[in-house]
């Protein structure tokens, strides 16, 4: 084994905050039943990195609930593994990824390690990045840094050898970088920098518009098999629950469905996740109701955001547009004199 990873999951994204209130950009749920993190520890595991280093500032409960000790992941061994590393900031990390300062809190992760080179990688960027062969790319280049980039730019994934990366957390204050991401931006000499050209599918998850269009665009089978490659699975936290009920009168068309929910009404062009309620005569289209929803009857919904836990009383009607879509937050409830 050669590769090790830093998952930077402490990043700020400024245009995701209705949904990062009670949580980290990298437990966002995505697609239903995933959380944004899955792609990123599912590409690494895929790859057959086994140490990774989530570093993680507050709130991060709902990251803990949901990767655990990585035992969905493969993660939970006696040696390598799933490594959770908090940093210190009290209200997020800094906006570019590969903080050296949180690195430098957990130097040890770093300096204890076997392995020759670091991925370093966000946890808001949904995709199939292959860092086996990014690896061999960056091998093949004798560059000191390689970074990932899309059709549409940077997928702020960086390969550079564990020496480099321990020089850097020893002198960014010296050398005034903040992070990998800031030094490749800025291209410091003396080091040489090159790119992987990533081919496939992905998404950028870097504002609410950005997650409704990459969501939705899921509901077009083409998107799904690119990004849900049977050689190359994306795990999640396994949850027990019995599929979802269809009831009489029930219609859903054009939708991605997670387990556990009971459906009475109409839903078409929406990704419901697990264990969500609609009520009968509801009325949803382009909508993403993440879990433990409850929407009564006759309610009508078009282009809404409901993040878990969201009621939203019978009769109540919300319209949003594609560009910008109502997005209601963690447990809030909706009366009818709320949505007036």
């Amino acid at each position: 084994m050669t590769l090790m990873a830093a998952v930077d999951a402490s990043v700020k994204v400024a245009g995701l905050q209705d949904l990062t209130i009670h949580r980290s950009v990298s437990s966002i749920p995505f697609a239903g039943r995933y959380r944004l993190i899955d792609f990123a520890l599912s590409n690494l595991v895929n790859a057959d990195v086994n140490s990774v280093g989530i570093f993680a500032s507050q709130p991060f409960g709902s990251l803990i609930d949901h990767i655990g000790v990585g035992k969905s992941w493969d993660l939970d061994r006696r040696k390598e593994g799933l490594f959770f590393l908090p940093t210190t900031h009290q209200n997020g990390g800094i906006a570019t990824v590969g903080s050296f300062r949180d690195f430098e809190e957990n130097l040890q992760f770093f300096e204890k390690s076997r392995q020759t080179h670091v991925v370093v990688t966000s946890s808001f960027v949904a995709g199939q990045l292959d860092y086996k062969e990014m690896l061999a790319s960056h091998l093949a280049s004798g560059n000191d840094i390689t970074e990932a980039i899309g059709a549409s730019g940077s997928l702020k994934s960086y390969i550079l050898s564990r020496r480099l990366i321990l020089e850097l957390i020893h002198s960014y204050r010296e050398k005034r970088i903040l992070s990998v991401e800031d030094l490749v931006n800025l291209k410091k000499a003396p080091y040489t920098y090159g790119v992987y050209e990533y081919k496939g599918y992905f998404a950028i998850i870097d504002s609410i518009q950005q997650y409704f269009k990459e969501s939705l665009g899921l509901l077009d089978e083409n998107n799904r098999r690119l990004l849900f490659l049977p050689q190359a699975p994306i795990y999640t936290k396994v949850k027990d629950e019995p599929p979802t009920r269809y009831l009489d009168g029930s219609d859903v068309s054009n939708s991605m469905m997670a387990n556990g929910s009971t459906i009475m009404g109409n839903v078409k062009n929406s990704i419901i996740s697990r264990a969500v309620t609609i009520g009968r005569n509801a009325n949803l289209d382009s909508c993403i109701i993440m879990q433990k929803c409850t929407i009564e009857e006759n309610c009508e919904l078009a282009y809404v955001v409901a993040d878990k836990d969201v009621y939203i009383e019978k009769g109540v009607k919300l319209t949003g547009t594609a560009d910008r879509p109502i997005v209601l937050r963690k447990g809030e409830r909706v009366t009818k004199e709320d949505a007036q």
